[in-house]
């Protein structure tokens, strides 16, 4: 009804503008009323067939907007055609309508058809701008798309209790501009100032894409002046649809370390898993669950849950059934050291590609447990391999660690082992079988985040080896895509080395995690240096000075080419084997390691290894966690 009468006066409006007052000349009273009798109801009609009552324009955004502007056409396409064909052609009138009268009635149509309900949506918001003077104040760190989505989703939904006051950028081209209508203040140097003057009380970081480097500046300058941040989650979780933009959350250490988002070449990885059968050994672990869920978007036949434990096969399990409906979950319980049972897992399954992250990890233990360490990364590696030679697996990708380079402990000795085994079977049977390196993983079992966040909830101390420790870091889903781009590029017989971005000081993660906990080192958490331990170097290292390392079609991998295997590497690897299962001492397996692994140095102090230019090299693990 209001449509009818605001459009009928467009008419009356034209008619008055085009011919300067109310005396329209002979005949023209007739054709006006003619033109309102047959036009309106044609453009009430086809603003009907296009769904312009079919909205609730209380919630317009610019999807309405676009069909104000369709039916504007559509209304001035009505009136050409009535008032200038039909009326004249039809004997109804004299004349036609004057085409100024047309021209006008079209933009005053539109401006008819968009005012009521744009002022329905302005008005729809004032009493929410009204609730909002209470609230408190919240600077927005990113005046990008994310920020502006975060800023609208703020603005309309009151019962936040949060009340956005503008942008901090640090383009400057973005200053003294206004993003939905607030204001880009200042760059990122300007919290504290900003902070001060508008009275915020809360910092939200709206930058998925920021490198960790930024993201720790801004956390940094809000802990100095005691306000409340938080952030949107990053580029990786957006797009793998498991985080919205709007999913705020606090700041976590992930984010202090985030880097650059790796792109994946998913057309080239896919070849590992289209409509294939895959196998995941450790498919229960951090590295092997994450592998899984990554494999599944690929469209696999099937996934074959491989695992020691249950309730972590279970629990992995039960996730992807639900996600993944169309793709088979095979789960099966085996321990990779019983051939026979991996025999029979192959022989019924027959994967097309193999990921092997199966592994003892963890440092201190297997330095005291060395037949362990031997028996499962070892001798579990080789079951693993041999197998998948002997039935067809086109593609296996070994989970290694940068603790194989020059190993001073027990298990980057085993590791290195588990490489030269994947070489082996490689080179003498052409197959595509390569390792992947890399170090410590954010949020896996034993963490060293997990380990500090227990302490600091029971009130510290933390603890820390030694002020020097240095290590790279990765988190879980970076690991695992770059692990599939790595297998994607093998040939055979390669180690590819992940870039895992800057090194960061053990201690400095520490300190990130205390101040995010909302303490203060020294006055509420203590910091505790309880010096290195056996096994433990304060640098990690990526090559052996025998491997030649070169660029990749990835920026963030590298490949190695091995060097030469040991002479006679079967017979020391069953020598290696049988030791471990008839109850050799550590010392004689140590032995064996040695000759096996030339660069294996088990009395190796914690005191950093130079590399040729005397620079640290490192990619190593956290005091609390060893390993991939």
């Amino acid at each position: 009804m209001l449509d009818a009468a605001l459009l009928t006066a467009s008419v009356v409006v034209a008619y008055c503008l085009r011919f300067d007052g109310w005396v329209w000349g002979e005949g023209q009273r007739t054709i006006a009323l003619w033109f309102v009798a047959i036009a309106i109801p044609l453009k009430l009609l086809s603003f009907w067939g296009i769904g312009l009552y079919r909205r609730l324009w209380r919630y317009a955004s610019i999807a309405e907007v676009e069909r104000i502007v369709v039916a504007g056409l559509l209304a001035a396409g009505v009136a050409l055609l009535v008032g200038a064909a039909v009326l004249p052609l039809t004997g109804l009138t004299a004349a036609r309508v004057p085409f100024s009268v047309l021209l006008m009635d079209g933009f005053f149509s539109t401006a008819a058809i968009a005012l009521p309900r744009l002022l329905l949506r302005m008005l729809s918001q004032r009493p929410a701008r009204q609730r909002r003077r209470d609230d408190a104040s919240v600077l927005i760190a990113g005046a990008g798309a994310a920020g502006g989505i975060i800023a609208k989703q703020l603005w309309e939904n009151p019962q936040l209790g949060l009340n956005p006051v503008g942008f901090v950028d640090d383009d400057t081209a973005k200053h003294g501009h206004r993003l939905y209508n607030l204001p880009v203040l200042g760059s990122l140097d300007d919290i504290p100032e900003l902070v001060a003057r508008l009275g915020v009380g809360e910092l939200i970081i709206a930058m998925p894409t920021a490198p960790g480097r930024v993201v720790r500046k801004v956390v940094r300058s809000a802990s100095q002046i005691g306000i409340k941040t938080s952030t949107v989650p990053g580029l990786h979780d957006i797009l793998s649809g498991r985080k919205k933009v709007t999913s705020l959350r606090q700041v976590e250490i992930q984010d202090l370390l985030r880097r650059e988002p790796i792109e994946t070449d998913l057309e080239l990885v896919r070849t590992h898993a289209a409509q294939e059968t895959v196998l995941v050994t450790g498919a229960g672990g951090s590295i092997g669950s994450e592998l899984c869920r990554q494999l599944a978007r690929l469209e696999p036949k099937s996934i074959v849950l491989l695992g020691h434990g249950e309730n972590s096969i279970f629990d992995i399990l039960q996730e992807l059934e639900a996600r993944f409906p169309a793709v088979a979950m095979v789960p099966v319980i085996a321990d990779i050291r019983d051939r026979d049972r991996m025999r029979a897992a192959f022989e019924r399954y027959r994967p097309f590609a193999v990921f092997h992250a199966a592994a003892h990890k963890h440092v201190p233990l297997m330095e005291a447990n060395v037949a362990e360490a031997v028996s499962n990364n070892v001798l579990g590696t080789r079951n693993v391999v041999e197998l998948a030679a002997e039935f067809g697996t086109h593609h296996l990708v070994l989970i290694s660690t940068d603790k194989a380079v020059r190993p001073t402990n027990v298990m980057g000795a085993t590791k290195r082992v588990a490489e030269l085994i994947v070489q082996e079977v490689a080179e003498l049977q052409h197959r595509n079988f390569v390792a992947v390196r890399f170090g410590n993983v954010l949020g896996s079992r034993g963490s060293v985040v997990p380990t500090f966040l227990r302490q600091i909830q029971a009130g510290g101390p933390v603890t820390v080896t030694h002020p020097e420790m240095r290590r790279y870091f990765m988190t879980i889903p970076e690991a695992v895509q770059l692990v599939l781009q790595a297998g994607a590029l093998g040939r055979g017989g390669e180690v590819f080395v992940l870039d895992m971005g800057e090194p960061v000081k053990i201690v400095d993660l520490a300190t990130d995690l205390i101040r995010l906990s909302g303490l203060d080192v020294g006055a509420d958490i203590e910091v505790r240096f309880t010096g290195a331990r056996p096994g433990e170097k304060l640098y990690e290292e990526l090559f052996f000075s025998s491997e030649s390392a070169v660029p990749t079609g990835h920026p963030k991998i590298l490949r190695a080419r091995n060097g030469m295997l040991p002479a006679g590497i079967a017979g020391l690897v069953d020598e290696l084997v049988e030791l471990s299962t008839r109850g050799a001492t550590a010392d004689e397996l140590r032995q064996v390691l040695l000759r096996l692994v030339l660069d294996y140095n088990p009395s190796g102090s914690a005191m950093p290894i130079r590399n040729k230019s005397g620079r640290a090299s490192g990619a190593g693990a956290a005091p609390q966690e060893s390993g991939a």
